[in-house]
């Protein structure tokens, strides 16, 4: 455990200054650029810097790279295949990017322990300061809660941006963006790609789901808003991050995962203004540092058939021109199919500058892709000065986050008794009751309680055993069947519940998996008390019909004590759904007692 936290009001830890002191210090005895507060605030910092910098150090701020390994100056395999170099600082000091992102453990691999984090931002850092034009890094990651988690425990960890709207607290999303914003700047990540900002719509969305707050345009906006506000204002901007909102112009209707294909969102432009703008308007109007864009092509909006991240009347048209959005605009990871099936890499950089956006996400190689911008300036195609244009939006985000007043970090502060409290009693309003037909809920008497059904596949940096959590908290017995469970799974499974009086499944996914139906369908029929939860997106009560249904939204250790409280009525479920299960149960359906 960290030690106890400043309140999140609170000024830095003395030393975490001394820390930062240190740094600014070893960098003037070696000659390297540092800024003080002073020179950060000063009105013309962004434009005499500008003027210092070259036409590929201004290039190179343009991107954000994805860089392997859990210290900036160890060896790595995945720096010298995509980069060339062994360590993430040689990828710092060759291309001199404006950002890095961190991932969990997989891919990249940037994630251990907080303390960890901590260091390999301190060296990305002292890299950046070392080389190129000697500026900071805007230090990102994608914390949102929930599923997309990149930060585990001990660090805090938080419900999904859906169970937050079924609580319907805007309060409670604003502390919750408070303290991750909090943790996240005490480990050197000054950026989180949050919140996502897409109305979900449609059920059917195998991509969004739970990352949204909402179906429901109003309650997804004040959301939206909050989560900003907490990011960016809840203390000095040294100790606050940037956010994200994301991703414009809403992914919410999307029918298929822009990983691995372009959806088309067939709106028409007056729906779109009613059920997905308002979010963004929402965040804008809060004041968020980044929007990022979509790889979905809205032929209401560009009949072209480009993706919006390279689509110039919805980025410059709508979001600058309409919006009057004049912060950074980020595209999404340009890894993704949904970008890349219409243009060559080198193009997709070029293409996304020509239509608005400031700073390109993940190229798929990054030589290429600079390379790409470069040639576009030396032909005419680019103009220097709209490079200038989008430089000069990314130093003032570095300069308004603090980035250039304290880019190192200290011990990180993280994980606390408090923040966990806080976090915990959040989540505990979350919880959703949908059907409650035999009036098990709650358990006077559980007697013997089995677990089973759904449990995550092992996947480095998740939690492989929602299922134990559960059956801890519930002094029972825990029976995985995991995410798609065979037949013999099933009969073990009914062969459990015979010996327990009272059976939980997890359920995740019914609409697309026939084991997980049979399971359920299988533990219905063997007349033992069945409690079933859909423990990610809250559709699978429309695929099976059970007496006793409950929404959790995610499965994180958090959610799971809290549905531990519901179930065995040491607290009222508060829940209320956020969106409406088609065929089933409408918006706003929440049992309490």
């Amino acid at each position: 455990m960290f030690p106890p936290p400043p309140g999140i009001e609170g000024r830095p830890s003395v030393s975490r200054r001394n820390h930062a002191l240190a740094f600014a210090g070893l960098l003037i005895a070696t000659g390297l650029a540092v800024v003080t507060p002073a020179d950060a605030a000063h009105g013309d910092w962004v434009e005499r810097t500008l003027r210092a910098m070259t036409l590929e150090e201004k290039v190179g701020q343009l991107f954000v790279a994805d860089v392997w390994g859990k210290d900036a100056n160890q060896p790595d395999p995945g720096n010298q295949t995509k980069y060339g170099v062994p360590t993430a600082a040689q990828v710092v000091e060759r291309y001199h990017p404006g950002g890095v992102i961190y991932f969990n453990n997989s891919g990249t691999d940037n994630v251990d322990d907080p303390a960890q984090v901590a260091r390999l931002s301190d060296g990305l850092q002292r890299a950046a300061l070392a080389s190129g034009a000697r500026l900071p890094l805007i230090v990102s990651t994608d914390q949102e809660g929930g599923r997309v988690t990149r930060i585990a425990a001990p660090a805090t960890e938080y419900p999904s941006s859906m169970a937050i709207g079924a609580g319907r607290s805007a309060e409670d999303a604003r502390e919750l963006a408070a303290i991750n914003g909090r943790e996240l700047r005490a480990m050197g990540i000054n950026q989180d790609f949050a919140p996502d900002a897409d109305v979900n719509s449609n059920p059917l969305n195998p991509i969004i789901g739970s990352r949204s707050f909402s179906a429901d345009p109003a309650l997804a906006s004040s959301l939206v808003a909050a989560e900003v506000d907490g990011y960016q204002n809840s203390g000095p901007a040294t100790e606050t991050v940037s956010s994200a909102a994301k991703h414009f112009p809403g992914h919410g209707d999307a029918a298929t995962d822009s990983h691995t294909g372009l959806p088309v969102i067939d709106r028409t432009e007056g729906q779109w203004r009613q059920i997905d703008l308002p979010p963004f308007q929402a965040a804008i109007k809060a004041g968020t540092d980044v929007i990022m864009t979509a790889h979905i092509t809205v032929p209401s909006l560009d009949p072209s058939g480009e993706p919006a991240t390279l689509s110039k009347p919805i980025i410059t048209g709508i979001l600058r021109d309409e919006l009057h959005y004049d912060g950074v605009v980020v595209t999404d990871s340009l890894q993704m199919a949904g970008v890349r099936q219409l243009h060559p890499d080198a193009e997709i950089p070029v293409l996304a500058l020509e239509a608005g956006v400031d700073q390109m996400l993940m190229p798929p190689d990054l030589g290429v892709a600079v390379t790409g911008v470069l040639d576009a300036v030396k032909s005419g195609r680019l103009t220097e000065q709209r490079i200038d244009q989008s430089v000069r939006r990314i130093l003032a985000l570095k300069q308004k986050r603090g980035i250039l007043a304290q880019p190192f970090t200290g011990t990180p502060v993280v994980g606390t008794p408090e923040h966990l409290a806080r976090i915990q009693a959040i989540t505990d309003r979350t919880t959703t009751v949908l059907r409650n037909d035999a009036k098990l809920l709650p358990l006077a008497d559980p007697g013997k309680v089995l677990v089973t059904g759904w449990n995550n596949p092992a996947y480095p940096g998740y939690p492989a055993e929602p299922v134990a959590a559960l059956a801890k908290d519930l002094n029972g017995t825990a029976a995985s069947t995991g995410a798609s469970p065979t037949a013999a799974q099933i009969d073990e499974a009914v062969a459990a519940a015979k010996g327990a009086d009272t059976v939980v499944v997890l359920t995740n996914g019914l609409r697309t998996s026939q084991p997980q139906r049979d399971l359920v369908r299988a533990l219905t029929n063997t007349g033992k008390r069945l409690i079933a939860v859909s423990v990610q997106e809250p559709y699978d009560p429309g695929y099976a019909d059970v007496p006793t249904w409950v929404v959790t939204y995610d499965w994180r250790d958090v959610t799971m004590r809290s549905l531990a409280k519901v179930l065995l009525g040491r607290i009222s479920p508060q829940g209320k759904l956020p969106v409406t299960i088609p065929g089933a149960y409408e918006f706003g359906t929440g049992l309490t007692w």
